[in-house]
Parts: C-alpha cells; structure tokens; sequence
C-alpha cells in the first residue's frame, strides 16, 4: 500500500496514435502482438518494452557515382519513402530497420544503374523508381518495413561528357535546319518553275507581273530611278538577233 502510488505510474505507460509499443517479459515477447496506441501495462523489473514509429520516414541516398553499361560515368542521388508495417518484424528480425533500409537503398540504386545505358538513366527514370520500389520492398518485407514510394532527384554528368552532348545536339540542329532550308529552295524552284511556266503561255499576264513590279517598286520612299522599256519592243529587238 505505501509504494502503490510509485508503483501505478511505473506500471502504466502510453503510446501516441502514431507508435506501437513492442513488449518483452524475462526476454520473451509477449503475445498479442504490439500494444498501443493509447495506455497499456508493464510488470516494473520483469518486462521491457520498446517504441516503434508507424510513421512515413524519408531519406536522401547519397550520390552514388555508377558506371552504366555503356562505361560511362554518372552521379545519381535518389528520395525513398518507407514506413514500419509490422513492429515486432521490426524490433526482432533486425537489428536496425532504419539503418539497414539506408544501406540496402544505395546498394540496389548502384545495382539498377548499373545495368542500364546513359540514355536509358536519363529518359526512363520513372520505370527505374519503380524497379528500384519493388525490389526494396522484396527486400525489406521480412523485416517489417514497407517501401512507399522512390524518386530519382537527380542524374549529374561529367563536365567533359556535357560539352560534347552540347556540341552533338548543336552539330544535329545545324544538320537539320540545313536541310530544311535545301526543301524549301527545291519547293522555291519547283513552284517558280511552274509560274514561268504559266506565264510563257500568256504575254499579256507577263507584262501584268512587270507593271506590278514597278508598283511595288515606287510604293517604298527610295531614290530609285526606273525606266520603263516596252515589251513589245524588247521582244523586237530580240527577234531581230
């Protein structure tokens, strides 16, 4: 009766909404599986308990340099979401689930990259995260852990290898715009071909392109001087040679 009150608040204990509380007694764990959340009690000297956090946690993996399968080199960093599904997988199967899931997230990045090509990284970084999903959340389901989500931050290329992917897309738009520029000269020549064609055939729509000319000639203020020479006359003259 004199320690009743001590012993009340070393018996009960509380856990948020958020945690689960694993519980050993003489080292063995308790059936039922996990307590919480809320209050629940414990044999003060006899059983031990321990706090797991059902809450999403995230973390960054550190840059990983990797050699892609085409032997070039990149740096990849990479955000993996996980959570504790099952406490007590958590609490007894590992030894720390959080460390553990750290380590085992750079290794598979470095494994996934390394067996994809520099073009593969850079356009296919969303079937890259969810290969790397799945595959640590295999991992990881023996020890309680469930791998939410996996996002590529970022892919960083060596200095040398940007400038000559800058100069191959330059060297390709130059290609491009020089070959667009030959279609539209062929077109050019082709439809004008086709009005001296139309012209040929008729004098009269010949002398209404000169006229039209000199119009759009004495439209613009300048100082050009013009002389207009009948047609018919150089027609003439051309006959005579």
């Amino acid at each position: 009766m004199a320690t009743l009150p001590i012993s009340l608040c070393m018996c009960i204990k509380v856990v948020q909404e958020y945690e689960r509380a694993v519980i050993f007694r003489l080292g063995r764990l308790r059936k039922g599986g996990a307590k919480g959340p809320g209050i629940f009690f414990v044999i003060p000297c006899i059983d031990t308990y321990k706090k797991v956090d059902l809450r999403t946690v995230s973390f960054d993996v550190p840059p990983q340099e990797v050699l892609s399968r085409d032997s070039v080199t990149v740096t990849v960093d990479a955000v993996v979401y996980y959570r504790v599904s099952n406490p007590t997988m958590a609490t007894n199967n590992v030894e720390d689930y959080s460390h553990s899931t750290h380590l085992l997230g750079a290794t598979t990045l470095r494994n996934v990259l390394g067996t994809k090509c520099l073009a593969e990284i850079l356009s296919e970084r969303e079937q890259i995260a969810h290969w790397m999903e799945t595959t640590l959340d295999e991992a990881t389901d023996p020890w309680g852990v469930k791998v939410e989500r996996v996002e590529i931050k970022d892919v960083r290329l060596p200095v040398q290898l940007q400038r000559a992917m800058a100069a191959e897309a330059e060297a390709a738009r130059e290609a491009r715009a020089k070959v667009i520029a030959a279609e539209g000269e062929q077109k050019a020549s082709r439809a004008l071909k086709e009005a001296s064609d139309i012209i040929s055939e008729s004098p009269s729509s010949l002398q209404l392109r000169y006229l039209q000319t000199l119009n759009s000639i004495s439209a613009e203020k300048n100082s050009t001087i013009i002389f207009p020479v009948p047609m018919d006359f150089l027609a003439h003259m051309i006959k005579r040679d």
